[in-house]
């Protein structure tokens, strides 16, 4: 019999033009309003369009561009600072999931004892840290990318420069009140970040389906989301102007968020995690897609059914193969969509030390993803999966 678990309390307002009811939306939660996003260039002309349609609807907006890939804590409590400073009332994250999580966590530094990152999950009991309390700023969020799914999710990602530590708060209060997706905002969108966010986004409803605490409806947004990007993805990367897939991956994006959000993540993203806190030059996708390959081969066999399908998806004709070729063929399928997307690299290839595995390793063990994938792995496993990660050739 079914067992089904679902929530999501984000108001989604999702298609082509959305960004003009930026006004409508904040004005409902407060008059001062913290946007919350990069310096890039070329977010430029997406500001300059939300402060005009929030100036006409007599909104005072603040603005902190000081957010980059990889948010971390120095940068979240300036943020915090700056919405202090200027009693602020609301916030808007506008941008890919660097900025908004950074806006979800910049809403409790801003209202919380200490800082946000004293507010971080613990699920080993290991540190003593801080319970997020209802007194939250409300956040908006407006996103620029096709990655992350966080506009639904009540996960804040941040890193801990001075730790080498990328960690999570999560509480149900950190879920955005409204969330508008507005696929023409990726149009401009580059093709490596487009490659990256959206193999991000396929991670996330990969994962969801492997997950222990996946569910049939879970599975029903996941598996749309993966068909989504799978054939849209190269598509975009070929030509950035196709709005039918913008629209598709801005649409996987989000079902993926909500897959994560009621299923959550497996081992690819605790490593992925790990990878971010030792080395934050790397993007969060480029780890996963670095990870994929040797996490795939060790685990497909205790997870038949799911991988079977998703190869099957990549590659019809597995419809006519068993089971079990269909799970082990899923691998060098992936394997195939890394390298169209061209994303099929190592951790060597991003000018990561060999020096910092071992620590990469250590840092899994501190997050629970491993513990829901379907093999459940430790420190040896992991080590062993990076380093062959590190430099195939070499480990061929």
């Amino acid at each position: 019999m079914r067992n089904i678990n679902y929530f999501n309390p984000t108001e989604l307002k999702f298609g082509w033009g959305r960004l003009k009811e930026v006004g409508e939306v904040v004005s409902k939660y407060g008059k001062k309003c913290l946007m919350v996003t990069g310096s890039g260039s070329s977010l430029e002309p997406t500001r300059k369009k939300i402060k005009k349609i929030c100036k006409l609807a007599g909104i005072e907006m603040i603005l902190y561009d000081g957010i980059r890939a990889n948010p971390t804590t120095d940068m979240v409590n300036e943020g915090a600072e700056i919405a202090i400073k200027n009693n602020v009332e609301v916030i808007l994250g506008v941008g890919g999931g660097s900025s908004i999580d950074a806006a979800k966590a910049i809403a409790v530094g801003a209202t919380h004892e200490g800082e946000a990152w004293d507010y971080r999950i613990d699920p080993f009991g290991k540190n003593k840290t801080k319970q997020i309390e209802d007194k939250l700023l409300p956040v908006i969020t407006l996103t620029t990318t096709a990655g992350t799914g966080t506009e639904v999710t009540f996960v804040s990602v941040v890193t801990n420069t001075a730790e080498k530590l990328k960690y999570a708060l999560a509480d149900r209060l950190l879920y955005p009140k409204v969330s508008l997706v507005d696929p023409e905002l990726t149009i401009n969108l580059p093709p490596h970040i487009t490659a990256s966010t959206g193999f991000d986004a396929f991670c996330h409803s990969f994962e969801s389906t492997l997950n222990k605490n996946a569910n049939d409806y879970v599975d029903i947004q996941a598996l749309e989301s993966m068909r989504l990007i799978i054939k849209y993805l190269p598509i975009a990367l070929k030509d950035g102007e196709n709005r039918e897939a913008r629209e598709a991956l801005s649409f996987a994006n989000t079902l993926g968020g909500y897959s994560i959000t009621n299923a959550g993540t497996t081992l690819p993203h605790g490593i992925g995690m790990a990878i971010g806190g030792n080395a934050p030059h790397i993007a969060h996708g480029e780890a996963l897609a670095i990870m994929y390959p040797e996490i795939n081969r060790w685990t497909w066999e205790h997870a038949i059914p799911q991988y079977a399908t998703v190869g099957r998806m990549f590659n019809p004709e597995l419809e006519k193969k068993s089971d079990k070729v269909a799970a082990e063929k899923a691998c060098d399928e992936i394997d195939k969509f890394l390298k169209e997307i061209g994303l099929y690299i190592t951790l060597k290839d991003k000018n990561l030390s060999e020096s910092d595995l071992k620590s990469i390793a250590d840092d899994t063990l501190e997050l629970p993803d491993y513990t829901v994938h379907p093999r459940v792995g430790n420190h040896e496993d992991f080590l062993n999966l990076i380093k062959k990660n590190y430099d195939r050739k070499k480990s061929i």
